[in-house]
């Protein structure tokens, strides 16, 4: 297995494609064996990462990954064939935004389109069970978040600006708790208030 995280490293280093930081998937596989976390819904598989290194905790996790483009879900499900852990993972190839998904989870975990973490959120929070957690990875976005420059182009100011709304709207979500965390590029785990949650 550690050679197939490398050999995904070195594939997403090469073309460019965001994987979760070391630091990042480290404390979220912290998270998982912690919270008893064994259904994962994740917004975004890029090359399947993530799905694979959370999946290889416990033979009882399940994840239910989505990822729209063409060349990343076809990666993706080379490297869930390779790991071993298929019948752990089920990928579907879609928008999800277009896509409507049954069943509740453990986990929600959104790492897709930046400027459309708010609609991800509004559109899958029906999906999360009670006790669970939504985790948003990138809300540092490479220091650009806190520490914006002059020489940012007009897209990755947009880009910033919709990030940024998108932390202000879970500190302002009354339904949610989130912590925020100085982890890897930045993350957020929304949990629901208990006034929120129906016994």
């Amino acid at each position: 297995m550690n050679d197939l995280m490398k050999e995904m490293e070195i594939y997403a280093a090469e073309y460019d494609i965001p994987i979760m930081q070391k630091e990042g998937i480290e404390f979220f596989k912290d998270l998982v064996k912690g919270n008893e976390i064994y259904s994962i819904l994740e917004i975004g598989s890029a090359i399947g990462y993530s799905a694979i290194c959370l999946a290889s905790l416990d033979p009882k996790i399940h994840i239910l990954t989505i990822e729209r483009d063409d060349e990343r879900y076809q990666k993706a499900v080379e490297n869930i064939e390779k790991s071993g852990l298929k019948s752990q993972i089920e990928i579907l190839h879609a928008d999800a935004l277009e896509c409507e998904i049954e069943g509740l989870f453990d986990c929600i975990f959104i790492d897709a389109a930046k400027a459309q973490y708010i609609r991800f959120f509004e559109k899958y929070e029906k999906n999360l069970k009670d006790t669970g957690i939504i985790v948003s990875d990138n809300l540092s976005f490479h220091g650009y978040v806190e520490h914006p420059t002059d020489s940012m182009s007009r897209n990755l100011k947009q880009l910033v600006r919709k990030i940024r709304n998108y932390i202000d709207y879970l500190k302002n979500n009354e339904k949610y708790d989130t912590l925020f965390l100085d982890k890897g590029d930045g993350l957020a785990i929304s949990r629901k208030k208990k006034t929120n949650v129906i016994e």
